[in-house]
């Protein structure tokens, strides 16, 4: 069993970042520029867009963080997303979820301009990644599949078992793995709470991908020998041992299907710090594609 160390990978591609940014620095150019919209005081969210924003100015890219009242009104938010579709020195947009009940989400994310989508959830960047063409694509299956390359993890003919449909993960993870790509062109199945009988399906899994955000339901009878088990769940259980009184853990057992796995993502540690290092790449392509220079 060897670990899909996220924090080696995700080092990676924040010092590539760096790099490019710094040359844009040198050579007089802007460089890139997040916006993060954050609405309500979800402490979660603010957590996570506190990290975002220390991890722009780790590699020199400009971000700002535009917190909203919880009861700001739909028209409202629109309209502030409206300045930064607008503003031509902003290429990336991201509205931090979940959003207050009273706000559609949908009408939100389908407001972002495509091109400054950098969550990967308009419809158009979703059409596109289904397509098989550039787009900019969701920020955790993105991260997946820079673990699976950085580790040169063969895929082609493999079957991928994705356990989870969400459009955040699941059904993201899919459509890359599907593509007729390097490091692609898998024979994905796609697992989700109809199934009768899942275990049927993970057993036949060469890639493993838990995406259902329930911790440790993976066992280790549901996992064949020699599989790649990459987990995507970050849950909380209480664990009375623990200074704060709980734990974090993934969607997989951990301690028992690790030595079953050829690879396995721990959990944390795993895909999550791939997440917000592929949030900058996404920006920083909008970047290029906004100014129109080849990556």
């Amino acid at each position: 069993m060897k670990l899909l160390d996220g924090k080696i990978v995700s080092h990676n591609i924040l010092e590539k970042l760096k790099e490019e940014i710094a040359v844009l620095k040198s050579t007089g150019k802007p460089v890139p520029f997040l916006a993060a919209i954050l609405v309500g005081n979800n402490p979660a969210s603010e957590t996570y867009v506190a990290s975002k924003e220390k991890s722009c100015a780790a590699i020199g890219m400009n971000s700002e963080i535009c917190k909203l009242s919880g009861d700001i009104l739909q028209t409202e938010l629109l309209a502030v997303i409206d300045k930064y579709n607008n503003n031509p020195a902003c290429n990336g947009i991201l509205v931090q979820l979940p959003l207050p009940k009273h706000i559609d989400e949908n009408d939100v994310i389908n407001h972002i301009k495509p091109e400054k989508d950098v969550d990967g959830f308009h419809p158009v960047n979703t059409g596109k990644l289904v397509i098989g063409t550039d787009c900019l694509v969701p920020c955790t299956p993105a991260g997946i599949h820079e673990i699976i390359k950085f580790y040169n993890i063969e895929t082609s003919g493999k079957h991928a078992v994705v356990v989870g449909r969400s459009n955040i993960v699941g059904k993201p993870i899919a459509n890359i793995l599907i593509q007729k790509k390097p490091f692609a062109n898998a024979v994905v199945t796609v697992c989700h709470s109809a199934a009768n009988d899942l275990k049927f399906f993970t057993r036949q899994a060469d890639i493993l991908i838990a995406a259902i955000g329930s911790p440790l339901f993976i066992k280790a009878d549901m996992v064949k020998d020699g599989a790649v088990v990459i987990d995507v769940g970050i849950n909380r259980i209480d664990d009375a041992a623990r200074p704060k009184g709980y734990r974090i853990v993934g969607d997989v057992d951990f301690d028992r299907v690790a030595e079953k796995t050829s690879f396995i993502t721990p959990v944390p540690g795993g895909v999550g710090l791939t997440t917000i290092a592929m949030l900058l790449k996404n920006t920083l392509q909008a970047y290029h594609t906004q100014n129109q220079i080849s990556l």
